[in-house]
This record gives structure tokens, sequence and C-alpha cells, in this order.
């Protein structure tokens, strides 16, 4: 009799642990399909359109490889702002190799092991220097920016030649009317789900941001620990710089620029707070679709586009008051 009551009492355990797991992400669901039904009833016949979808569609992929690693910074207790000219500067490496002649998929290597590099240039001053990340990641976004601009003198490189290449048919072809580039951001956001939850590394970050005394203690090495998620968000900003001049096939000094606010919006607002420990990739993909569709529901509400600082503020906000409310009870 008592294992016969037991059994829908542990069942009944296991969904309202699965659903306080999930529900940081639920949440963000939720916003978008509250703030997608309002952009609809605002303008039925933008949203009515698959091409208002496409669209969007198009770029949100390079804003997800933005996000994604920029959660395991912000779990790991860090915060990068470098990351909008290392991906400008591996998009550039990406669009010189092509430039001269050589296959598009050296361009790809070569701009993936340079935001590595540049990844691991970052966290090394931040954390083997003991330098505070919100300023030094802050200063080298703006030494790497110059040394785009000096070493471009402003001039875009154009790369049309990429246009029929297999690495443009791999990355962004379409397959069933959706752009390629979609797939891949979707493969990317369900390893960094595995990487997050289920690999070493991501149970490091976590307990790394957590309580770092505690983590070295166990025998993690924390400074390692922090580095690899700076490599790893280089890696990423390398991946978003090539996926954007692969979408246009032109690389622009300015590239990447734009990005900051939108990133760092989608990573509070999927779920992920600002005290390290805590965070949920799915969340942050969800957080980018819902930045993504911002803009476009804006103008297609009829308002001016000024008004997308304001609502990107404006739900960063939001989302860190929600964290302080319900932080304690979480964590």
């Amino acid at each position: 009799m008592s294992n016969t009551t037991s059994a829908p009492a542990a069942s009944s355990w296991r969904w309202k642990e699965a659903f306080n797991s999930a529900r940081r992400p639920l949440g963000t669901l939720a916003v978008l399909i509250l703030m997608m039904a309002i952009f609809v009833m605002a303008n039925p016949h933008a949203f009515m359109r698959w091409s208002t979808y496409n669209s969007v569609l198009i770029t949100l992929p390079v804003i997800i490889f933005l996000v994604v690693p920029l959660t395991f910074i912000v779990v790991a207790g860090e915060i990068d702002l470098s990351f909008p000219s290392v991906m400008g500067l591996a998009a550039w490496f990406f669009a010189l190799v092509v430039q001269v002649g050589y296959s598009p998929w050296l361009g790809l290597a070569v701009a993936l092991f340079s935001g590595a590099v540049l990844g691991w240039l970052v966290g090394t001053s931040v954390v083997r220097l003991g330098l505070s990340a919100l300023v030094a990641t802050l200063g080298m976004n703006f030494m790497l920016r110059g040394v785009i601009n000096i070493g471009s003198a402003g001039h875009s490189v154009a790369v049309t030649s990429v246009r029929e290449s297999s690495l443009a048919t791999a990355m962004t072809g379409k397959l069933f009317g959706v752009p390629g580039q979609v797939y891949w951001a979707l493969a990317f956001t369900v390893f960094c789900i595995f990487l997050f939850f289920k690999h070493r590394f991501g149970v490091r970050v976590q307990c790394v941001g957590d309580n770092p005394e505690s983590a070295s203690q166990m025998g993690i090495p924390v400074d390692r620990v922090r580095v690899q998620t700076f490599i790893f968000m280089g890696f990423g900003a390398a991946l978003a710089g090539v996926f954007s001049v692969m979408i246009n096939f032109v690389w622009w000094p300015t590239n990447g620029d734009g990005y900051m606010l939108p990133a760092i919006a989608a990573v509070f607002v999927g779920g992920t707070p600002t005290w390290g420990g805590v965070g949920t990739i799915a969340g942050s993909a969800l957080g980018a679709i819902l930045v993504a569709f911002i803009e476009v529901g804006v103008v297609a509400a009829g308002l001016s586009g000024f008004y997308v600082l304001f609502f990107n503020g404006l739900i960063i906000l939001l989302s860190l008051v929600g964290h302080r409310l319900h932080g304690k009870r979480i964590r």
C-alpha cells in the first residue's frame, strides 16, 4: 500500500523539480508569446506574412552565437564587453583570407582560431592580472576596434567570390525555405545546453560562479575555468562574425558594432541573473529571439526606430528587478 501511494508522490515531485528547473526559460517564452501577440494585434498584416519572419531569421543566428557563450561568462561571475570587436576582427581575418584567393574553409578556420586566441588574451588579462572584467574588457573592445579601423583604414572588404562556394551552401543555403544559419544556431544551442548541464566544463562554470572558494577547495582550477569561458566567448564571437559576413558577402569596419546591448539584454531577459552560478542556455536563446523581434515589432507598430533602444534598456532593467525579487528563493 505504501509503495502504491509513494509512486504518485515521487512522480509529482519529479514534475515539480522539472518545472522549477525550467521556470526561467518558460518565463521568457511566456513574455515572448505575449509580446508577439501584441505585435500581431498592432499590425496583423505585417506579422501574417512569412517575409517578416524570414527577415528576422536571416540575422537572428548571429546574435545567438554571441548570447549563448556570453551566458557561460555571466554564470561564471564575469562579464565580457569586448566581444563586438572580437567579432569584427575575426570576421576581418576571414574576409582577408578569402579575398587573397584561399579557400573559404581555411578562412573559417583562421577566424575561429583568432577568436579563441583573442578570447584567451582577454581572459588572461582579466583573470591572471586580476583586472576588473568590466573595465578591462571595455578597454579591450575599444583597443581592438582601433586596430580594425587603423588596419582597414575604414575600407570594407567584399567577398562576393564566396557566394557560390561550398561553405556558403553549407552555412547559409536554404533548407525547406528556412535560412541554413538557423539550423546551425539551433545545433549550437543544443550543444551548449548539453555542455552546460551534462559536461564537466559546464558544471565547473556553475560551481565557480556560485562560490569560487568552495570550487577551489573541491579541486576545480578556478582561474583556468574562467579563462576558458572567455576563450569560448571568443570562439562564439568569431562564429558570429563569419556568419555576418556570409549573409551580406561583405565585411565592414563596423562589423560587430550594435550587438553589445542586444546580446546583454538577451542574456538577462532570458533568465540569467548577474550574481553568477545560475543561468539558462535555452532562456538566453529565447531572449535573443525576443530582442530580435523588438525592432521589427516596434517599426511595424508604427513607432519610430528610436524606441528600440528604449525597449532594450527597459527589458534589461525589468529583468534585473525580477532576478532581485526572486533571486534568493531560486538560488
